[in-house]
């Protein structure tokens, strides 16, 4: 009995106050590796007391789930605002054509401008962030725009009346790609299925060098999306932290 209770003791003596379990999901966005890395939850150092946790809870008096959720969460949120300048404003490059429209808790961004009486709007998304190796065995284009991180875009360019044309693209380091383009047009209702033309690599190479230009005079351009990548990866690390007190502003309740 004394050997049990002594054994007890010093177990309790060196189990973590609170381990970390809340990890961001990885599929758009791999800007916090550093943060899933840093968790307690995977240090080596700490695996030898995963088979001994059991023991411990069962042997000692701990506190309620939501208490322990709460303490993690805190945990967290202390991390993320030790990691990143949260309080930092993006301010645009000079030259910058867009207006930008940023509302938190959404996920995507928005940019207007007007060029030539015509209206552009630009709905840019949280960055596909890549860092690690890529696969070795293609040595195409292709292969290698994969293993780069990009944002991706939805242009549309309307004027006054009538259809407007809609580029899907993604952006990636000094180089855009467009994946897309189809003439929208307002008077066509969902139901109706309209013929959105083919896809933009069987275009002749020339139409497509001349919707490239097309649209970098209407700024979409490297300058621009250069700065827009590291503006989303900004506001993906707000939204995170955002994120984090909702969740604990709810089990607080």
């Amino acid at each position: 009995m004394a050997v049990t209770t002594i054994l007890r003791r010093s177990i309790s003596s060196v189990m973590p106050l609170a381990v970390r379990v809340v990890q961001r999901n990885h599929h758009h966005s791999a800007l916090f590796t550093a943060l899933y890395h840093g968790s307690l939850f995977h240090k080596p150092s700490l695996r030898p007391f995963a088979s001994t946790l059991h023991f411990y809870s069962s042997s000692a008096k701990r506190p309620s789930s939501d208490d322990n959720l709460l303490r993690v969460l805190e945990s967290e949120i202390k991390y993320s605002e030790e990691s990143d300048d949260h309080d930092g404003n993006e301010e645009a490059p000079d030259g910058f054509p867009f207006e930008i429209q940023d509302n938190p808790g959404q996920q995507t961004i928005s940019l207007a401008r007007e060029y030539q009486g015509e209206v552009i709007k630009v709905e840019v998304h949280m960055p596909d962030l890549v860092t690690g190796e890529g696969d070795d065995d293609n040595n195409d284009d292709d292969n290698e725009k994969g293993n780069q991180s990009s944002i991706p875009l939805v242009v549309s360019v309307s004027k006054k009346n009538g259809p407007f044309l809609e580029f899907g693209c993604t952006a990636f380091a000094d180089e855009i790609a467009i994946d897309s383009l189809s003439v929208k047009n307002p008077e066509i209702s969902e139901e109706q299925i309209a013929y959105e033309g083919p896809d933009f690599t069987d275009l002749d190479e020339n139409l497509q060098k001349a919707f490239h230009k097309y649209l970098e005079i209407r700024g979409i351009k490297p300058s621009t999306t250069n700065f827009l990548h590291e503006y989303m990866i900004n506001k993906d690390s707000r939204e995170y932290l955002l994120w984090l007190k909702n969740l604990k502003k709810f089990v607080e309740a």
